[in-house]
């Protein structure tokens, strides 16, 4: 096939708003020099599926580069798909077999045993059979899986296998970390051109924070108090310090409370305050995206996120031509509908079955439950995280017995910048706590990033994005939090004075222990020097972490340089066991569905990215030689483009790619 030119205005917009400081007649180079370089011939495969899905090789940009020793791969094993399992458990060469059959039983081995050698089978069926219950069950499946405690479809001995192989010590990264590129690319085409990512931008926070955070990091979400304890009761204000956690889960912050409540608190005289200054103004307008502002993709990050702002409503069919409604978690002081009439129609996402909307005290529901959905579980992002954070904290107060004479407040602003410290009288008027009451740890950042690239989730991407500027530098607050880190600002020598007399004053670790407060140009701008710092392409164009962006570019070398220097790296396990399995799971389950006879199935580890007219694909494949390989595959078109056409695209790449 010829590659149609694509004019050379579209290049050098591209590459002007990639390349900033270069000048015109230096961009008319460059585009020639990249069209003289990048415009050889796709493979076959890859050609006749960009026919098919009515696309040009101008549309897309690919870059396959070999990485590592075949002698000594660090990718996880790959995993043998086939139509049904014999019953066996050792293969001819003697490796052991991890079996998984459509009862999803697998035949047990001690995990000791498990070797970097063992054989993970799974069935189709079951995998199939797998994907098929979470589409019938929820509107949400990714989001569902984020935050419900779901068995996963590999058995346990499987994990253990993938997360062996993949370690090495900081020692023998001291020798490896500096490799750059590995080899040539086997396949280059277009790769420098700067495109619309999606959600494989995700790659690049994600792996920055395994760089700069480490893999164990964790959030610490703590606890003070004002007043005093007088026989479970806080003569006083209770005040939740937000560190930015991503996945405070309803269900953790029960957790949280109730450590609070064995602290010896069970009645507050007084308010709770959430403070949220960590994350200083990022909060953004939910509709503002692709005007769905009830779709949990588009909840906004916050210091004290809560169930990513997001909550479940399950149905259960009734007798009387009604559904029951049951609400996770449950919002105090708000209205909930208990029940629901049905209509004959065809179950679909919650704002075609259910037409949800927030007001100011309750929601509505304007459609009836279609009869088809039967039990099903829906998910709806609240469009404001702080005052959803307020009901589920205040509704999770109560539900533990506990009382409280006040308010909770949410603010973004720390206890004592404001007005109610400098009014309190009696009891409630002693100062903070010297020391948290109450010190929650979150998940791990390995578990974290584990569902952001596996379920794409994008409110927890941006988390750990913000939360890059405020941990990644070893930044200590001394006296205010908002005048830290990249948000500095002058100040009178009036206020000099007084935050100089502020840190005389200090008593308590909440004053001076917490982070720095950060905003996103700060977190940005992190995420751009920690490129520049061990990369040699030029950086990304980031306005967010996720990929939910039109403004933001990355071209395919960027992804390839990235994905290559995370090999060698020691956290690589946690980075490379974060990523979907194609045809397997993550968001590249369906890759055996589109393509059956894929050599990839089982053997590609990917982050997909979709947005429309914008499909994505980028990780690491395990050829039939032993080799590893370093895919990176992104098609952008000014042309209307059903991303899920132009998939198959991808997958004859990462076909192409296994067969080698």
């Amino acid at each position: 096939m010829t590659t149609k030119p694509t004019p050379l205005c579209t290049h050098l917009r591209a590459l002007k708003q990639h390349y900033k400081p270069l000048s015109t007649l230096a961009l008319f180079a460059a585009t020639t020099l990249a069209s003289l370089q990048t415009q050889a011939a796709l493979p076959a495969a890859i050609e006749a599926a960009l026919l098919r899905a009515e696309l040009t090789p101008d549309d897309i940009s690919i870059i396959i580069t070999p990485v590592g020793d075949k002698s000594a791969s660090r990718l996880p094993p790959p995993i043998e798909v086939v139509d049904s399992i014999k019953a066996t458990t050792v293969s001819n060469t003697g490796d052991q077999k991890v079996t998984q059959n459509d009862g999803m039983d697998s035949k047990k081995t001690s995990s000791h045993l498990i070797a970097p050698s063992t054989l993970v089978t799974i069935e189709k069926r079951t995998i199939k059979k797998h994907e098929q219950s979470l589409q019938a069950y929820t509107d949400d499946v990714y989001t569902y899986l984020s935050l419900e405690s779901v068995p996963s479809l590999l058995p346990d001995e499987a994990k253990s296998a993938t997360a062996s192989n993949s370690n090495v010590s900081s020692k023998d990264n001291a020798k490896t970390s500096s490799i750059k590129i590995s080899f040539s690319p086997i396949l280059q085409h277009q790769a420098t051109l700067p495109r619309t990512p999606a959600s494989t931008m995700k790659l690049v926070p994600s792996f920055i924070a395994l760089d700069t955070l480490g893999g164990d990091f964790v959030w610490h979400t703590r606890v003070y108090h004002t007043g005093i304890i007088i026989g479970e009761r806080l003569h006083g204000d209770l005040i939740v310090q937000g560190s930015g956690d991503p996945k405070m889960t309803h269900e953790r912050l029960q957790q949280l409370l109730y450590q609070v409540q064995k602290a010896g608190i069970r009645h507050i005289n007084g308010d709770i305050i959430i403070d949220s200054a960590i994350f200083d103004k990022v909060s953004k307008d939910p509709a503002a995206f692709d005007n769905s502002p009830l779709r949990p993709y588009n909840a906004s990050p916050d210091g004290f996120l809560v169930n990513f702002s997001t909550i479940g409503i399950q149905s259960q069919p009734l007798n009387e031509g009604q559904a029951k409604l049951t609400y996770t978690p449950k919002l105090a002081n708000y209205q909930l509908p208990n029940t629901v009439n049905i209509r004959s129609a065809a179950c679909g996402q919650a704002l075609y079955s259910l037409a949800p909307q927030w007001q100011s005290t309750k929601l509505t529901l304007n459609n009836d439950l279609p009869n088809s959905c039967g039990e099903h579980m829906f998910y709806v992002a609240y469009p404001d995280a702080k005052d959803f954070a307020t009901r589920v904290l205040a509704g999770k107060w109560q539900e533990l017995g506990n009382t409280l004479s006040g308010k909770v407040i949410a603010q973004e602003t720390p206890y004592q910048s404001s007005k109610k410290a400098e009014v309190a009288r009696g009891l409630a008027a002693l100062p903070v706590s010297p020391l948290p009451l109450v010190s929650y740890p979150s998940l791990s950042l390995t578990k974290q990033i584990y569902d952001i690239n596996h379920f794409s989730n994008n409110v927890m991407t941006e988390q750990v994005a913000l939360s890059l500027d405020a941990y990644g530098h070893g930044k200590a607050n001394v006296s205010n939090p908002k005048i830290t880190g990249n948000n500095k600002t002058n100040k009178t020598a009036a206020e000099m004075a007084d935050s100089k007399t502020s840190a005389k004053k200090t008593t308590s670790l909440y004053q001076f222990g917490q982070p720095a407060s950060t905003n996103y140009p700060a977190a940005l701008q992190t995420m751009t020097q920690w490129w520049q710092n061990n990369l040699s392409t030029p950086p990304p164009h980031l306005t967010n972490g996720s990929g939910l962006c039109r403004d933001c570019t990355v071209t395919a070398e960027n992804l390839n340089e990235l994905l290559t220097y995370a090999y060698s790296h020691p956290s690589f396990g946690a980075y490379v066991n974060s990523l979907g399995i194609a045809g397997v799971s993550g968001t590249i389950a369906a890759h055996s569905e589109r393509l059956p006879e894929s050599a990839a199935t089982g053997r590609a580890w990917i982050k997909t990215g979709t947005l429309n007219n914008v499909t994505s694909m980028a990780g690491y494949v395990k050829g039939l030689s032993g080799q590893d390989y370093v895919v990176v595959g992104l098609i952008n078109s000014e042309q209307a483009l059903n991303a899920y056409t132009a998939r198959p695209v991808l997958d004859a790449m990462l076909d192409w790619t296994a067969q080698q």
